[in-house]
């Protein structure tokens, strides 16, 4: 009686159900999870510190220095926006500006097309296909001053490559970068050569990973290969398109080595880029406040461009 008693007196557990989940842990402290986030912020730390060094550090530097007078010898005197107002004053830096537009409109869309023909070619079951692939690359990864070096001979009017070939047909060429009417297309024919791999090997790598079996439903429906280019290739290279542009663009902004080389911004300032005339402000005449305007200004055409790009591409989706 007294065990039945007991039993009577136990408060009885509630019946377990089979769907029951089983109740949560509470994670500790300095579990696993959070041991793996502080091993991954220790990995990355160096790159982090690299990037704040190098990169945050300075471009906060040139947003504070764009505002004032500084020569490095001397310290800072805040001015304002007269830098920016002497800048737009500056017929010549207007001149650069207009040159870099002009540049970038003609290499960019130019390397791009000849970048996609050239990836669909090797795309192709080509025979030594990967020394073409090696070959168009090539001038990608040489240095610009090399490649320049080369194109100066070329371009020489007296015994240079193209004027030799013209006078086996008996026209006689023209001095391509002393003459203002033919320096800036040279300059732009030597930038839609180097850039060109890379812009294959983007396009290359976006065709190898388009699914095969869209093609095949194609061909059995009847569309030609041409219909199936403009229905299939390119709204699918549509995010492959969109990198090539911003990243051409960019590039193309950024030209300095070959100008420095080849023309030095002449003749009669015909081919002077935006980098080139921060260079000349700041290395040649130390003002380095003003460079730094003249970088600011280079940065927000950056920004506009690539929004507005980003805006008629829709993003960088591709279409499905």
């Amino acid at each position: 009686m007294g065990t039945i008693s007991a039993l009577k007196s136990r408060p009885l557990a509630p019946p377990s159900t089979p769907d029951a989940a089983p109740p949560r842990r509470t994670p500790r402290a300095g579990g696993p999870g959070r041991r793996r986030r502080r091993a991954g912020w220790l990995m990355v730390a160096p790159a982090l510190l690299h990037a704040a060094l190098w990169i945050g550090l300075p471009v906060v530097a040139t947003f504070a220095l764009a505002f004032t007078k500084y020569d490095v010898l001397s310290a800072p005197q805040f001015v304002g926006f007269d830098n920016f107002r002497e800048m737009f004053d500056d017929a010549i830096f207007r001149k650069s500006i207009w040159n870099t537009v002009v540049y970038t409109f003609f290499t960019v869309p130019f390397g791009m097309l000849l970048g996609l023909l050239l990836a669909m070619a090797l795309h192709t079951g080509l025979k030594a296909r990967g020394i073409f692939r090696t070959a168009v690359f090539l001038p990608q990864v040489t240095a610009t001053v090399a490649i320049a070096l080369v194109w100066l001979w070329i371009y020489n009017p007296g015994n240079g490559l193209f004027n030799t070939v013209l006078s086996i047909f008996g026209i006689h060429g023209p001095a391509w970068l002393l003459s203002t009417s033919w320096s800036m297309p040279s300059v732009i024919l030597v930038g839609i050569w180097q850039g060109i791999g890379m812009k294959m090997l983007i396009y290359l790598a976006a065709l190898q990973s388009l699914p095969k079996e869209l093609y095949e439903a194609a061909s059995v429906d009847g569309a030609s290969r041409v219909r199936q280019f403009f229905s299939i290739t390119l709204p699918l290279l549509k995010p492959a398109t969109f990198f090539v542009l911003i990243t051409s663009m960019i590039n193309a902004f950024q030209s300095f080595d070959q100008i420095y080389v080849l023309t030095d911004g002449g003749p009669a300032n015909s081919t002077t880029m935006m980098t080139f005339e921060i260079y000349k402000s700041a290395f040649r005449e130390f003002r380095v406040g003003y460079a730094c305007a003249q970088s600011l200004v280079l940065f927000a055409l950056l920004l506009v461009f690539t929004l507005v790009n980003r805006r008629i591409m829709g993003g960088t989706r591709g279409h499905s």
